[in-house]
């Protein structure tokens, strides 16, 4: 089994709603407002709507709810969605007022699924994906891995 790098994708993130403290933690929600994924074979902007329907628990880590569509430059729309975990550590409150993170600074994991109804990318509907991000000024990048 090998980890291959297949795309990076930034987000930019908007607006952020908090719905507040709820049984399971503190409840945020943030908008994706655009972006676009750069790789050998996907390659194209964010768009339409999406957001992170994330939870803040108790132990110091937001467990992530993801949804955003990516239109290929060739004109595919791509689905993705993804859970994971990002420590809310002190780099990443630094970077909630305006810093930067490296991918190092904080565990930041993700699990991509991605789906098409578009024949040129079927191959993403039975391939399973690994992400690591960080904390951009504007949002978040993720490195997407394909598990082969």
């Amino acid at each position: 089994m090998e980890l291959v790098h297949e795309f990076t994708l930034q987000a930019h993130l908007g607006e952020t709603l908090m719905p507040g403290a709820g049984p399971l933690g503190m409840r945020a929600v943030v908008s994706v407002t655009g972006g676009s994924a750069h790789g050998e074979r996907i390659n194209g902007s964010v768009v339409g709507a999406g957001a992170d329907w994330a939870v803040i628990g108790p132990d110091g880590y937001s467990r992530l709810d993801v949804r955003v569509q990516v239109r290929t430059d060739d004109g595919a729309v791509l689905y993705i969605a993804y859970t994971g975990l990002l420590e809310m550590n002190e780099a990443v409150q630094r970077a909630l007022a305006g810093a930067e993170t490296s991918f190092d600074d904080q565990y930041f994991r993700t699990t991509p699924v991605i789906e098409t109804g578009d024949a040129r990318y079927a191959w993403v509907n039975t391939t399973l994906f690994v992400g690591r991000g960080r904390m951009l000024t504007d949002g978040v990048e993720y490195e997407v891995y394909r598990i082969t």
